[in-house]
């Protein structure tokens, strides 16, 4: 664990949220904990959130189902279609509240608040670096403005576990 914790939060004019962290991982390892379901599962969700379901058909066109159950044991579902795949450089997809179904719903489906669109973008790109480091910088596209100390405080909480699992 321990390593250089790089937490860099940018928020963009156009409902960007911009995460950059640093691993002291094989870039190799933070990729499959991106892209192997078991792998993904260890580290989804904020703190003391879990990840009892995590399916990928990792290919463009291929669709994921996630769920991450909260510390008081309510699942929320995302669903999204694989973009763009650059093995062990970059991941582009779709991001949508769903279903356990995989049905897209609205955030309000959840209780969630704001001007959530149908359908956000998630882009990650993995730099390797010295020593076995790994960069990975994430932009999560389409969050309502009112939402991105949430959002920025959810991914930074499971970077930090993505982060235990790895290192």
């Amino acid at each position: 664990m321990g390593g250089r914790y790089d937490n860099l939060a940018e928020h963009t004019e156009n409902s960007d949220l911009v995460l950059t962290r640093a691993f002291d991982a094989p870039r190799e390892r933070v990729w499959a904990a991106w892209t192997e379901p078991d792998r993904f599962a260890q580290w989804w969700g904020p703190e003391g959130f879990t990840a009892p379901r995590c399916s990928m058909d990792l290919r463009v066109g291929g669709k994921y189902l996630w769920c991450m159950r909260s510390p008081e044991g309510r699942d929320y579902w995302s669903t999204g279609v694989y973009l763009e795949i650059v093995p062990l450089k970059k991941l582009v997809l779709t991001d949508s509240f769903s279903d356990k179904d995989g049905n897209i719903v609205p955030a309000s489906h959840y209780g969630i608040t704001g001007g959530w669109p149908r359908e956000l973008y998630i882009a990650v790109t993995f730099e390797e670096e010295e020593e076995g480091r790994t960069t990975v910088t994430l932009r999560h596209s389409g969050i309502p403005q009112e939402m991105m100390d949430d959002c920025a405080t959810g991914w930074n909480g499971s970077f930090d576990k993505l982060r235990d699992s790895v290192e």
